[in-house]
């Protein structure tokens, strides 16, 4: 047998071979994009979630609000709650003039000033986040206490005021009815207020409870 016709005989050989070559080779590489993708996948599309949660619920200051709660006695959440409520967390002046994070009326953050000492206090350090929450804050306890620990009353009176609270619940009990739920409140805006603020208490809770301290 020639040499030539052995190597004419041994080409189609090779030439099938180089294609098993290269159908393994595409097939490599494919289950490598899959794998690197899952890869991929696993990294980014958690830092993705955080940034789709943090757009849609955001958190800002949380070491301001750890420290207010534990010094007030509150629950952070409620803080964050109140915070996302009233100015999502960002700082504004509302057409009534309240003013910052916690949207507190410069009347209303004179009268905590005299209460809790801050004599140096001035309008603009409603701008400070750690001056905003810590009056906020300080607010949310004391009508806390002033409605006997009740947080619809409570949040309901850091929307509405006092007065009108206490007028729902005089009317209330003068006509022998319950006032102590969200749903009692006569006005749509400060219901859905105190329902809001509750509920996005609770996503905070479940969401946030590590940067919150819970």
């Amino acid at each position: 047998m020639s040499t030539r016709s052995a190597t004419s005989r041994a080409r189609p050989r090779s030439a099938k071979a180089r294609r098993r070559f290269l159908v393994r080779r595409v097939a490599w590489l494919l289950a490598a994009v899959v794998v690197i993708g899952g890869v991929i996948a696993a990294v980014v599309a958690p830092r993705v979630d955080k940034a789709v949660q943090e757009v849609v619920l955001p958190l800002r200051h949380e070491d301001i609000i750890r420290q207010q709660a534990a010094d007030k006695g509150l629950d952070p959440a409620l803080i964050a709650g109140v915070i996302y409520t009233e100015s999502r967390f960002r700082d504004q002046t509302s057409h009534a003039g309240a003013k910052g994070l916690m949207q507190i009326l410069p009347s209303t953050a004179h009268d905590i000033a005299r209460k809790s000492g801050g004599t140096a206090f001035i309008e603009g350090d409603l701008a400070n986040p750690q001056v905003n929450i810590s009056y906020g804050s300080f607010y949310l306890r004391y009508l806390l206490q002033r409605y006997g620990g009740n947080e619809v009353l409570a949040i309901a009176a850091y929307n509405a005021g006092e007065g009108r609270v206490d007028k729902w619940i005089f009317d209330a009990r003068h006509k022998g009815e319950a006032f102590d739920r969200a749903r009692h409140i006569p006005f749509p805006e400060t219901r859905h207020y105190v329902q809001q603020v509750l509920d996005v208490r609770t996503r905070y809770r479940e969401e946030y409870g590590r940067e919150l301290g819970l």
